[in-house]
């Protein structure tokens, strides 16, 4: 069995990576404030980017970190704590042959169907709006199969316990994509701009490729990029491979079904939905992400009996998931109570008003119903994924896929209708639904993980105090806001949300909830 004191490693790499995802999700958000400045909410040709952006991104999706990280990381990171490198460069070389071969194929095929990929993701797209979107998506296409690649760095990186460096990468997409925006935003027509935007991001990917691939290389020394279909590690991995392929498919069928249910909605929702998943992605790959990719390594590596891994499992599962909780509950919050606060300091200016950062506020207040769930969730699956079961997250997975399409329609096209709203509105009923799925799919994971290998969960009164405290800071954010008035957004923001965030702090700490503690010893150690 891993020694006890790897839970203080582990604690060190999930800062790690939450550092990483934080410092190029800023950079995401300068990106996207910056698309916010030059298209505004309510453009045809930004709605045709940010639904042309999610076809080329389902294979970057479906082949990249999180199918790796359940198929591809327990194998390879078995291999180097059992001290053989020699199978393991074999094993990463054939992945990534395997991946490189597979990929290529998509693209090019991707490529040739796009008009009709854009029929069925963007059909209430017509004319010149439709024509964009598909020129946008073929540029596109060849940048999400680098992404792939990438994402295969990631695996190696991570498994190696180098996640800084895996997780810092997308900054230079980023950063790409803003010289983009810089260069030619005020230079060209929105239209222009957006094909001009598609190359910068190809450009960026490709720039997210070799600042991993370098390392790699150095780690992996005895690295055989070979087809070599026939080992058993790697048979093992494609078996993996084929049902988390399956379920995050399916996920992503969820993600397309919102987009598809978008699109016909009155111009601006689907850049609506783009900008608040833009916040809503935010905490979930900061807290769920960071503490999940860290975990899965360690939780893969465990050596001994039945009992003796179950008891490891429950442990780490536990504490994970207070880690979790102890910053999603105030990010859900924030963004049912401050969402409009949070919207107008990111994206206003520009062609982006005001009102626009209200409906933002609407689409991501609909989020922050399944927050929690999502990322407690892909902890969960992350332990089946170190058990070696990819099917059991599937079949969970269906079910979610199936309960947000249905309730999605209801909620985002009929239902304005028979409440009397505006149906752009309709966007936000879609956001909340999906949610209302997440907590069924986690419901499910949990029950049936705990069957297997005990009682796992957060404890009633833990989520008791987190949600008084995060309802207490958000009535001291309110307050403030109402005495405050009207002022420059970021200059709101920061008197607003800061106050926010160290009430929530002051509140736990009285309240004697550990993960307090922890992260003010760790914001203690970096002032140091």
């Amino acid at each position: 069995m891993p020694k006890a004191e790897q839970r203080e490693s582990t604690g060190r790499n999930a800062f790690l990576v939450g550092l990483g995802i934080l410092l190029s999700r800023i950079v995401g958000l300068v990106r996207q404030h910056v698309f916010a400045h030059y298209f505004g909410l309510r453009s045809d040709a930004a709605d045709a980017f940010n639904q042309a952006f999610r076809i080329p991104n389902f294979l970057q999706t479906l082949f990249g970190e999180g199918v790796l990280s359940a198929s591809f990381i327990p194998v390879y990171a078995r291999l180097l704590a059992e001290g053989d490198e020699e199978e393991a460069g074999r094993v990463a070389g054939a992945v990534a042959a395997i991946l490189a071969l597979v990929t290529a194929v998509i693209v090019l095929l991707g490529v040739l169907a796009t008009p009709w990929f854009v029929d069925v993701i963007a059909w209430g797209f017509h004319g010149a709006k439709r024509d964009l979107t598909i020129r946008i998506v073929r540029i596109l296409f060849p940048g999400a199969g680098l992404l792939v690649l990438s994402a295969w760095c990631l695996g190696i990186l991570n498994s190696h316990r180098k996640f800084f460096l895996s997780y810092t990468a997308p900054v230079a997409w980023n950063i790409a994509m803003i010289a983009t925006l810089l260069g030619f935003g005020s230079r060209v027509d929105e239209s222009s701009l957006a094909l001009t935007l598609a190359w910068g991001s190809v450009a960026g990917s490709a720039l997210q490729f070799g600042v991993q691939l370098s390392v790699v290389l150095g780690l992996v020394r005895r690295l055989r990029v070979r087809l070599e279909t026939q080992l058993p590690d790697v048979r093992e991995i494609i078996r993996n491979f084929v049902p988390v392929f399956i379920s995050r498919g399916v996920v992503q069928i969820s993600a397309f079904v919102d987009g598809m249910l978008a699109s016909p909605l009155p111009t601006g929702a689907v850049t609506g939905l783009a900008n608040a998943q833009t916040l809503y992605t935010l905490p979930v790959s900061l807290f769920g992400m960071a503490v999940s990719a860290a975990e899965l390594p360690a939780m893969s590596s465990a050596l001994g009996d039945e009992a003796q891994v179950a008891a490891y499992l429950r442990q780490r599962l536990n504490a994970g998931l207070r880690q979790i909780a102890f910053f999603i509950v105030p990010s859900a919050m924030a963004f049912l109570a401050l969402g409009d606060v949070i919207a107008a300091a990111l994206f206003l200016s520009g062609k982006f008003e005001a009102r626009d950062a209200t409906y933002v506020w609407g689409i991501v207040a609909g989020s922050a119903v399944g927050l929690l769930a999502s990322t407690l969730g892909r902890l969960y699956s992350s332990t089946y994924y170190a058990l070696r079961d990819t099917r059991t997250p599937l079949r969970f997975a269906v079910i979610r896929v199936a309960l947000t399409t249905g309730l999605g329609y209801v909620c985002a096209i009929p239902l304005p209708l028979w409440i009397g709203i505006n149906p752009r509105w309709g966007v936000a009923g879609l956001t909340a639904s999906a949610g209302v799925a997440g907590w069924v799919e986690f419901t499910l994971l949990r029950r049936t993980l705990n069957r297997r290998i005990g009682q796992t969960g957060l404890p009633a009164s833990l989520v008791g105090k987190l949600w008084t405290s995060a309802a207490v800071a958000a009535a001291v954010g309110w307050g403030i806001k109402l005495f405050i008035g009207e002022h420059d957004p970021i200059f709101e923001g920061t008197a607003i949300l800061a106050p926010y965030g160290l009430v929530y702090l002051g509140i736990t700490w009285l309240f004697d909830v550990e993960e307090c503690a922890g992260a003010v010893k760790r914001l203690a150690r970096l002032r140091h």
